[in-house]
């Protein structure tokens, strides 16, 4: 088995682990991006220390950051706190599982992104689960009927749009942080992953701060007073961005968020058993064309 097969499965499990937290935080302590910034102002400390001991470690230097390096992870970095913010906005207008869902649409944008970007592209198969990952989105985005209310009312919903994206800018992100691994040139996987991790976490940490202080005052103050969550969320999201990172560097972003759409089968585990939560049948059916459009992906590559 590919070693990036299992760094991703561990990468999904973490990222709903993080979800579940930030949700909590999200409905009971904190606001959008208080919980948004949660996950990156403990983890980039951890980041540092993992960064400078396994570099002592192993006699390595800081590698060369070209500009290229700088303008894709920072890309990366801006697309995922935006599209943090948007998943934890939308667990207030839909359930755990269907946010999750609507958040995994980024699989089906990523491919074209990197193409776009890196071009990397994808197989005809590859293709055809993006058309059937396109008619599960419809389904899960209609929201429930309203007397009177015409269908294309009914889509054009928040829910929808802040799903939507939500995978709009997680595709950027995967196919940044592809990018900016790749332009760092070095055999070693881990470092790569590693320095990666701890530049775009760091960087998250300052804009979000700077972001909270100007526009919602008092916030960081709540953040640091609720560490005991808080900074669950940190490592979670450390131990979850880390797999990413790593599996970006061994494999194509768009297989990668591929794989990683397992999470989906994690969302509703959660949503059953620890938020009670119940779901639709037209939202199970439009899961069941997601989940179709993960296995054709899977198998395609």
């Amino acid at each position: 088995m590919a070693a990036w097969i299992p760094i991703t499965l561990f990468a999904a499990f973490v990222q709903n682990l993080r979800f579940m937290l930030q949700k909590h935080l999200k409905a009971t302590r904190l606001s959008t991006g208080g919980a948004t910034f949660a996950r990156f102002v403990f983890s980039a400390p951890l980041a540092f220390v993992i960064v400078a001991v396994y570099m002592a470690v192993t006699g390595q230097g800081v590698p060369h950051l070209s500009l290229r390096f700088w303008t894709l992870a920072m890309a990366g970095g801006l697309s995922q706190i935006v599209a943090t913010m948007c998943v934890v906005a939308l667990f207030a207008h839909r359930n755990f599982a269907v946010g999750i869902t609507f958040k995994k649409t980024e699989v089906l944008q990523t491919a074209l992104v990197s193409l776009i970007v890196l071009g990397e592209g994808v197989s005809v198969p590859g293709l055809f689960a993006i058309l059937v990952g396109f008619v599960g989105v419809i389904l899960l985005s209609d929201a429930p009927a309203a007397a009177g209310v015409p269908w294309h009312r009914r889509l054009m919903n928040p829910a929808s749009g802040l799903g939507l994206a939500s995978g709009v800018l997680f595709a950027m992100s995967a196919t940044g942080y592809r990018g900016a691994s790749l332009a760092l040139g070095l055999d070693d996987v881990f470092l790569s992953a590693a320095l990666l991790l701890f530049i775009v976490a760091t960087s998250q940490s300052l804009a979000m701060a700077a972001w909270l202080a100007l526009r919602e005052r008092g916030e960081i103050t709540r953040v640091l007073a609720n560490w005991r969550v808080t900074a669950l969320v940190g490592l979670t999201s450390l131990l979850g961005s880390g797999g990413w990172f790593l599996a970006f560097t061994l494999q194509k972003a768009a297989y990668v968020k591929a794989l990683g759409q397992v999470e989906l089968i994690f969302s509703f585990l959660a949503a059953t058993f620890v938020f009670k939560e119940k779901t639709s049948g037209r939202e199970l059916l439009a899961m069941g064309f997601l989940s179709a459009s993960i296995l054709i992906l899977i198998l395609a590559i």
